[in-house]
């Protein structure tokens, strides 16, 4: 028990929870680490999210939020937010990525009830959340200049790429006001299922929506059907976009702006996953950027596209392209 951080063990005894047994779990792309507390019959999760690194208190408040709004986030059991500590309703083991690979007779059925939550998200108000802005998505596209160019030997026109997402971005902007509320990292790997039935229906869980702003209903669909973690194949990105349009009906500017954010986000997540390895030692992500870059590829043809299309094609070379993304070891 050398290895738990100072304060888990005083944090649990105040919560009620004194001689519990931890089981430390797998961390994530953040400094927050997760532990199952295990006491007779009774079992929870504690989320540690340390200061000055993290703060649980927007978790906290979009938990709550979801819940207010028939959205199955995790019960909030006790908190010290000051600390970094969070006891929660342990939502049990089943991490739909994990499932599928199991039960890959369940996926269409897992990836339908997962569009028909965020269809019943994207029917509440929008939360009390910040907007997702243009200088938010600039942002965070250019962690593909920043991280990533470099790694590759690569120097390019920071200036045009920014100008570029500006064109091509600006157009949906009005079409994300009043918005939804956009979790922003709705893919496999933060959905649980919630004793789930051998052919993939039953309730699911969130997980991992603190950074929620206010945006364009169109991005966490992106998030889950372009997915860094896990292959989705185009047939069923297909069938899971038409089960939204056909519940939402969101006009007809949606999928030229499903592919423009699907451009956005994965140009950042190629940034963040070169990042967590120069910066941070997690090597392990990179060999999820080939599947982040191909899907990319596909985003970037479609004609909304054009201004940043013409970017890669003048300041990443194509032979890099076409092994999408090259080597980074």
């Amino acid at each position: 028990m050398s290895d738990l951080p100072d304060g888990l063990i005083p944090f649990l005894e105040t919560a009620g929870w004194r001689g519990a047994a931890i089981e430390p779990l797998e961390g994530d792309a953040s400094f927050r680490r997760y532990f199952r507390v295990r006491d007779g019959g009774r079992r929870a999760m504690v989320m540690h999210a340390p200061p000055p690194h993290e703060d649980p208190r927007p978790f906290l408040d979009v938990a709550r939020w979801l819940a207010a709004h028939g959205q199955r986030a995790p019960e909030v059991l006790a908190e010290d937010a000051a600390a970094g500590w969070v006891l929660l309703e342990d939502f049990g083991a089943d991490r739909m990525r994990d499932w599928l690979e199991t039960h890959p007779e369940g996926e269409t059925n897992a990836y339908a009830a997962a569009i028909d939550a965020l269809v019943e998200l994207h029917r509440a108000p929008p939360g009390p959340f910040a907007a997702y802005d243009l200088a938010t998505y600039r942002r965070e596209a250019a962690l593909l200049t920043e991280w990533y160019c470099p790694a590759m030997g690569l120097t390019v026109d920071g200036e045009g790429y920014l100008a570029a997402w500006g064109e091509v971005l600006a157009p949906l902007l009005e079409r994300q006001r009043p918005g939804v509320t956009v979790l922003r990292d709705y893919h496999a790997e933060n959905i649980m299922l919630l004793g789930p039935a051998p052919d993939g229906t039953g309730a699911q869980g969130l997980i991992d929506f603190q950074d929620a702003l206010v945006g364009h209903p169109a991005y966490d669909l992106v998030s889950l059907l372009q997915d860094a973690r896990r292959d989705v194949s185009p047939e069923l990105e297909r069938a899971m976009i038409e089960r939204y349009v056909a519940a939402i009906e969101p006009g007809d500017s949606f999928l030229a702006d499903y592919a423009r954010l699907g451009a956005q986000r994965n140009a950042k997540i190629v940034g963040i996953f070169t990042r967590l390895w120069k910066r941070d030692g997690k090597a392990r992500y990179l060999a999820m950027i080939p599947r982040v870059w191909e899907a990319m590829e596909r985003d970037l043809a479609d004609p909304a596209l054009a201004p940043v299309a013409r970017w890669f094609d003048a300041n990443i070379p194509r032979n890099i392209r076409d092994t999408f993304g090259g080597e980074l070891m």
